[in-house]
């Protein structure tokens, strides 16, 4: 109460506020305009057929769930674990509380400094020292008081040095969403790995069921005197050879079963994932136009904003060359004695201002602002080089897609011979015209192209993945919008030449469900 008193009776202290107030809203700033690097973007993407659906995207948009139009609730759940668990994501978001936690730090500069503080000391003079009339004496001092500073912002520093900051808190949140963008990914990715894995184990095991009684029969002729020795080690190398694959799946899925483990922050020893080996068709994805890959990558978006706040640091560095004003204030008591410590005599006050500015420092401040610019340039570099990246990856999973749609219908059109193969083989066998040696190798053909076209299918499900993280995600609804995504579904999965019993959006033949009808029929076969 009497700090205030006095402060407003002193008409020094009301002048010096009024002129600091007034710099204040008069303070100009040598922030450089900022407008975002101009990137040279095509008009269309070079793999995309006409139809796609046209998205309106924004970085800032909630991207939600992009993994549920997969339609697989085993992944919804695994995802849903990511953000909660996963330890790089938990990384990327303290990163973010530590970048605007440095916002309020550099914002606090618009503000004063007060500190407040006690002292009792006790001091003696040399008693030789002439000239004092204290010499030779010890003197108590009490002393309390409250000082106060504060650097108006005359030419933008603090304001610069916030909006640097700010820039830098927005890049590493883009950060944060690039992050649970990739993990989220390399889940989906892994899962549909595991996936394609069952399925081939299941063709596996159900190739070692059939080739194992095949086997038992042939040795049943072979005492019966029917057949030579060699078709029964025909048939062992055959199931040998494929129980060996059967063991290099269990392989494979452990290990994949351990990265998903990893991906959702759980102890691989703890976390298993029942075998399931249903197919999955590739999704209709929405997809934008080129332009909109600007906003809607978070990893393009966190590259310009690093180059704002690399703009902000020239306006800093342009600061250093205008003078700082710094004005001061301090009151107080302080008495020799401690009982009239809390009389008005006690009382001492200050106050003033300060102006200063450096007339030489040997070229330090010019290299400051050359190096400043001279990393704007690099994240102006950077961003260019995100956007190139990231047309890249569009293209290169586009071009994937439309290529491994053309490839799955080539590849049942050379199953499905392969299956006709096998039957007229296994007929001409029971005719007595060919080896049994023959019936391996139509089944081995059989059996190859059966796991080449999962394969090519779990492919499928990769690239539509690594084309929904090339595009940044996707937040629209395609529910929503049925009639747009028939037409993406049809210009991404559909393919022409559905003839023979190819499901042009499944790429897997409608004939058989297990793909095993062959090999049951060699079965009965060696058994008449």
């Amino acid at each position: 109460m009497f700090a205030m008193s006095f402060a407003f009776s002193c008409p020094l202290l009301r002048r010096s506020l009024a002129v600091a107030l007034t710099g204040a809203l008069a303070a100009c700033s040598t922030l450089p305009d900022y407008h975002r690097p101009a990137v040279d973007v095509p008009s269309q993407f070079a793999g995309a057929t006409p139809g796609w659906a046209q998205a309106a995207p924004a970085d800032a948009a909630p991207r939600g769930p992009w993994w549920t139009i997969f339609g697989d609730p085993v992944l919804d759940q695994l995802e849903a674990r990511v953000d909660v668990s996963n330890q790089t994501v938990r990384k990327a978001v303290a990163q973010v509380q530590q970048a605007r936690s440095m916002v309020d730090y550099q914002r606090a500069g618009f503000f004063p400094t007060i500190t407040a503080g006690a002292a009792q000391n006790r001091s003696r003079i040399s008693q030789n020292v002439q000239g004092r009339s204290l010499a030779g004496k010890t003197v108590p001092d009490y002393s309390a008081g409250v000082s106060a500073s504060w650097e108006p912002d005359l030419f933008g520093r603090v304001r610069d040095s916030v909006a640097g900051a700010q820039a830098n808190a927005d890049a590493s949140a883009a950060d944060l969403e690039a992050v649970r963008l990739s993990m989220s990914a390399d889940l989906a990715v892994d899962y549909f790995a595991l996936r394609s894995l069952d399925t081939q184990k299941k063709l596996l095991d159900d190739s070692v069921q059939a080739y194992a009684h095949a086997l038992n029969l042939l040795q049943q002729q072979l005492k019966n005197g029917a057949i030579d020795a060699s078709a029964v080690a025909q048939a062992t190398t055959q199931l040998e050879a494929t129980r060996t694959q059967d063991t290099d799946i269990d392989v494979t899925r452990a290990q994949m079963q351990h990265a998903i483990a990893t991906l959702i922050g759980e102890p691989a020893s703890t976390f298993a994932l029942p075998p399931n080996g249903s197919a999955v068709a590739p999704p209709a994805i929405p997809v934008g136009v080129p332009s909109q890959l600007l906003e809607r990558r978070p990893d393009i978006a966190a590259a310009e904003r690093r180059v704002a706040a690399a703009n902000a640091q020239i306006g800093v560095a342009h600061a250093a060359f205008f003078p700082d004003l710094m004005l001061s204030a301090s009151a107080g008591l302080e008495s020799t004695f401690f009982a009239p410590w809390l009389s008005a005599p006690s009382l001492f006050w200050s106050i003033g201002s300060q102006l200063v500015g450096t007339l030489f420092d040997g070229g330090q401040r010019s290299a400051t602002l050359h190096g400043a610019t001279a990393q704007y340039d690099g994240t102006v570099a950077d961003y260019r080089q995100s956007v190139l990246v990231a047309f890249q990856q569009v293209e290169d999973n586009l071009s994937a897609l439309n290529s491994l749609a053309d490839e799955a219908a080539s590849q049942q059109r050379a199953t499905s011979a392969a299956d006709l193969s096998l039957r007229l083989t296994t007929n001409r066998y029971n005719a007595g015209a060919v080896s049994y040696l023959d019936v391996v190798t139509a089944q081995t053909i059989a059996l190859t192209n059966e796991r080449t076209a999962d394969q090519i299918a779990a492919r499928r499900l990769e690239s539509s993945v690594l084309l929904l993280k090339a595009l940044g995600g996707t937040w629209h609804d395609v529910g929503a919008n049925p009639t747009a995504a028939d037409v993406a579904a049809a210009a991404v999965a559909a393919k022409p030449g559905a003839e023979a019993g190819i499901d042009p959006v499944a790429g897997k033949r409608a004939m058989r469900p297990a793909g095993q009808s062959e090999m049951r029929s060699v079965t009965q076969s060696a058994g008449t």
